[in-house]
């Protein structure tokens, strides 16, 4: 399976759903994929875009001191599969030169890549995936918001762009 390397763009919400959005944008700059996320999971995301340390360790932060602790390193965090509009990523650990894949959601693998400098890959078949789909929510049609989420500058982005 090809996958596609991609960068977080930004985190911004949806005008239509009130939900937060991750929008991921491939390193070539053609593909677009935007994540819904819950508040708690942007808030921890927000937190590192933003290089915010917190008085006490958040879950993120913890699950990265636990890995250093344990001499194990994030190879890469892959979103994986899109099944009735739910994303499904796997993160990508190595540990005495064995690697191990780890289930997690979207939202989580991608805190912890940002938070440990780790590449983020999107399979091939999940961009397809997601621009096949008729609609991503049942009140927003996925062409348009392809089209404005392409088209979106850095004021719109608001202050979690990357």
């Amino acid at each position: 399976m090809a996958e596609v390397e991609m960068k977080i763009r930004g985190l911004m919400m949806d005008p239509v759903t009130n939900m937060p959005i991750v929008v991921l944008k491939d390193l070539g700059g053609n593909a677009v994929l935007p994540i819904w996320v819950g508040i708690y999971e942007a808030n921890a995301i927000a937190l590192e875009i933003e290089k915010v340390t917190t008085p006490r360790p958040m879950t993120h932060d913890l699950i990265k001191i636990l890995l250093l602790g344990m001499n194990t390193s994030m190879r890469k965090v892959v979103v994986s599969d899109l099944k009735d509009d739910t994303f499904y990523a796997v993160i990508w650990l190595e540990r005495d030169g064995q690697l191990m894949s780890v289930d997690s959601r979207p939202s989580d693998a991608l805190a912890l890549a940002l938070r440990l400098d780790c590449p983020i890959f999107v399979d091939d078949s999940v961009l397809k995936s997601s621009k096949m789909a008729s609609t991503v929510t049942d009140r927003v049609n996925n062409e348009e918001l392809r089209r404005w989420l392409e088209n979106l500058n850095d004021e719109d982005l608001g202050r979690y762009k990357m």
